[in-house]
């Protein structure tokens, strides 16, 4: 096991190249642990519809692209993807016009996993020169170029004017870098004792705030620059109802609980010490609609038109919630999915085992207690629709 610094995940140029979903088809996998993500995605696709009835539709000439930011690697992306361009064919036909040809980006940080993702895709239908009637018409195969476009959304992706829809779910909560106070022992907001803000000081949480505040407004202004006049953008992440962040629903659920416990769990036991602990914490925020009002009026790049509060369900999804060893399993693969590459960097894999071993033996011991605070809608969604400058007609529909 290699000796790991303490500040491995400090640097926002180490973050950007370490963060991504687990990869692979292994049990921890995320390909094998997004079913939660997927409910929500299919339980808002009217939202993301009447999105998409807003673009404007350019030049059958000329191809329509689109895009999902924060890709990872399993088949929903691929699915949202064949949602939207299925949708725009209906509007292009129903108004009279032939589709044009479809391009699709799928972009994620350099770290996630491409190959798999790729692997999921479906052969391209006019591979032998079909016209895109047929491609259209051609199941199991898909009716789109594809193309992966590493790098971080919170920079410029993409050329000026050259999009038509954007899409993003579950990945602008992620944090471009850890704010340097919440793990500066001598600052007023240094996260002592804790993994993550879910009932932490009001000054930690408050730099996780102008964190996500400072990465959003960044967000906004570089997809104002490559959408297309009369685009559209679709936004989905984790989100909170309370005014308070240290309240951070369901992020709060999967890393202020167990996970918090199982890192006490390490340091108890001398596996770890508590500095090692405190310099690890999760680059995750929920933000309230509040938060993400204050970022869209003082960018001054987009103005909202409509505000809407969709809540979701259960972060876990087990087929037999009697079984307490399912959901303890399901608890430590949901949060090893999505952190468990953070983890591994920090305190080494034989470590990042024991932790997540403790995780689940946690959620094994509390599974009913757990899935009674599941149930309830944890997870809150808001959907804004913006027009930015005033120049372009761009309807930006966030669920967070």
């Amino acid at each position: 096991m290699a000796p790991m610094g303490d500040n491995v995940v400090v640097s926002n140029v180490n973050l950007e190249k370490l963060l991504s979903m687990k990869g692979g088809k292994g049990e921890a996998s995320y390909a094998n642990n997004s079913q939660a993500q997927a409910l929500h995605a299919r339980s808002m696709l009217h939202l993301l519809e009447e999105a998409l009835d807003s673009v404007h539709l350019s030049s059958p000439e000329v191809p329509f692209v689109v895009v999902d930011l924060g890709c990872s690697c399993g088949s929903n992306t691929i699915y949202i993807v064949d949602v939207i361009i299925k949708h725009m064919v209906k509007r292009y036909e129903s108004s009279g016009y032939e589709p044009p040809e479809f391009s699709a980006f799928f972009s994620d940080l350099p770290s996630n996993d491409f190959n798999t993702l790729f692997q999921l895709l479906p052969p391209l239908a006019n591979n032998g020169g079909s016209s895109m009637e047929e491609c259209l018409a051609s199941n199991g195969h898909r009716s789109y170029f594809a193309a992966g476009v590493p790098g971080s959304f919170y920079r410029r992706l993409f050329p000026a004017r050259s999009i038509d829809v954007f899409h993003s779910a579950f990945s602008l909560h992620w944090l471009s870098q850890m704010p340097e106070s919440v793990l500066d022992r001598r600052s007023t907001a240094y996260n002592r004792g804790r993994v993550f803000i879910h009932g932490a000081s009001d000054s930690s949480a408050n730099a996780y705030k102008k964190q996500f505040q400072t990465d959003l407004a960044k967000f906004l202004r570089a997809r104002s620059i490559e959408m297309k006049r009369g685009g559209s953008m679709f936004l989905v992440c984790l989100g909170r109802t309370s005014v308070d962040p240290t309240d951070q629903g369901g992020a709060g659920l999967l890393f202020g609980t167990h996970f918090q416990d199982a890192w006490d769990d390490l340091v108890q036991e001398g596996l770890i010490s508590a500095e090692k602990r405190d310099n690890f914490n999760i680059p995750v925020y929920a933000p309230s609609l509040q938060d993400f009002k204050e970022v869209v009026e003082a960018d001054g790049s987009f103005t909202i038109n409509k505000l809407e509060v969709f809540k979701g369900g259960s972060p876990l999804v087990v087929s037999r919630p009697d079984d307490a060893s399912e959901v303890g399993r399901a608890l430590a693969n949901s949060c090893r999915t999505v952190s468990g590459v953070l983890v591994d960097a920090h305190i080494g894999d034989k470590l990042s085992e024991e932790l997540f071993l403790r995780v689940e033996s946690r959620g094994t011991s509390h599974a009913k207690e757990l899935l009674e605070q599941v149930v309830k809608p944890s997870t809150s969604n808001r959907q804004p629709r913006v027009q930015p400058d005033g120049l372009q007609s761009n309807s930006f529909n966030i669920a967070c």
